[in-house]
């Protein structure tokens, strides 16, 4: 039997909401933080499970699509190490999700990417003209001059695009975005051994960046074809699972989620479930809830308020919210003024646990990491 494990914010209106999915009610103190776990299966979840999680002294909410158990870190080891022997898988993802089982090293090829001392920050090249941020480029020589500017402003990662997806777009033709990125990456992976990240979903490109020398592959349909996993196996690179409803054609014709979260996270877990089956390593693989792919300003929001779920399933978590739309909607500014606007929101995507944070403006959003970090991983320079 398959179970899904996920720890829940512990604000009260949200356990309120998750109760309420469940069909029951709930009367919480507002200063009372427990661990809220959400617990889901294919099937029915036996009444054993419950009954164990009640004898520990956890409170359990039960209904049709699974059940919230609410008490202390420790009452839920209990419960898990309860549940060891009849259901070895359940007690693992019960552990790992208290303990925030993330790896500390991520793998991409020959790099190898320390994760968890500070948040690293992804710089974004744009060598598709109708990128929706303004800042596109043609012109090859520009590109690898704002690479050159990205690495001396410290980027951990460099991410090329080469076709937009910007909300409404239209694919262009294969090989034009393999030609683009292959021309791109080969010119610069001589420069740096900085990690580089090709943002693509389509198997040709992504072919010709790993074999111009990209290390990572950005793929924003969640390894919906599964020949990428595969591809990104055989080149034992690392690869982002990024959550997107629909297409970039689509994606935001009034998106609607029954549960937000949940939904994504399932989705996510879909994603890394194939990449793991063709053979990606588990220190290879990163998260992406996918930051106005498919949500509306209402789903964006809530996405980073309650980032620290994600980190249940136990992968770094990239969040990418550089000039998006919302801030705009929020701001009334044109793309290219919202770097204030980003800047909030990769502070508090630091503070809710983002490992990397992808971003138009590397030199001012590495400051909004090192400051925030301060504060969060009590990391000082």
């Amino acid at each position: 039997m398959r179970f899904i494990v996920r720890r829940i914010t512990p604000r009260p209106d949200v356990i309120r909401a998750e109760a309420s999915r469940l069909g029951a009610t709930i009367s919480m103190d507002e200063d009372y933080q427990p661990v809220v776990l959400r617990v889901s299966s294919e099937e029915s979840l036996d009444d054993a499970i419950l009954r164990y999680a009640e004898n520990e002294g956890l409170a359990v909410l039960s209904g049709k699509e699974g059940a919230l158990v609410i008490g202390s870190s420790q009452r839920c080891e209990w419960w898990a190490g309860r549940l060891a022997s009849s259901y070895k898988d359940l007690s693992r993802q019960i552990r790992n999700v208290l303990r925030m089982n993330i790896p500390g090293v991520l793998y991409a090829r020959d790099k190898t990417i320390e994760l968890g001392s500070r948040t690293l920050v992804m710089g974004i090249v744009n060598i598709s003209p109708d990128s929706f941020s303004g800042d596109g480029l043609e012109d090859i020589s520009a590109a690898v001059s704002r690479v050159e500017t990205f690495l001396d402003q410290g980027a951990d990662i460099i991410d090329i695009g080469a076709m937009s997806t910007r909300p409404g777009s239209d694919p262009i033709p294969e090989e034009e975005e393999a030609s683009r990125l292959k021309d791109l990456i080969s010119r610069i992976r001589p420069m740096t051994d900085v990690p580089i990240s090709a943002d693509t979903y389509r198997l040709g490109p992504a072919q010709a960046a790993l074999e111009a020398g990209a290390d990572i592959i950005n793929d924003v349909s969640g390894l919906r074809d599964p020949e990428m996993a595969k591809l990104v196996a055989a080149y034992e690179a690392g690869v982002v699972v990024m959550h997107m409803k629909g297409t970039p054609k689509d994606m935001q014709d009034n998106p609607q989620y029954e549960d937000l979260i949940g939904e994504i996270y399932s989705e996510l877990e879909a994603g890394v479930s194939r990449a793991l089956d063709s053979g990606v390593r588990r220190e290879s693989i990163i998260i992406d809830p996918g930051i106005g792919f498919g949500k509306t300003i209402e789903h964006n929001l809530e996405i980073i308020a309650r980032l620290g779920e994600f980190k249940s399933m136990g992968y770094p978590v990239l969040v990418g919210t550089s000039r998006k739309g919302f801030i705009g909607r929020i701001t009334g500014k044109d793309p290219q003024e919202r770097k204030f606007g980003t800047a909030a929101t990769v502070a508090l995507s630091v503070a809710a646990g983002a490992d990397i944070v992808r971003v138009h403006d590397v030199e001012q959003m590495l400051d909004v990491c090192l400051v925030a970090d301060a504060i969060v991983r009590r990391e000082f320079l």
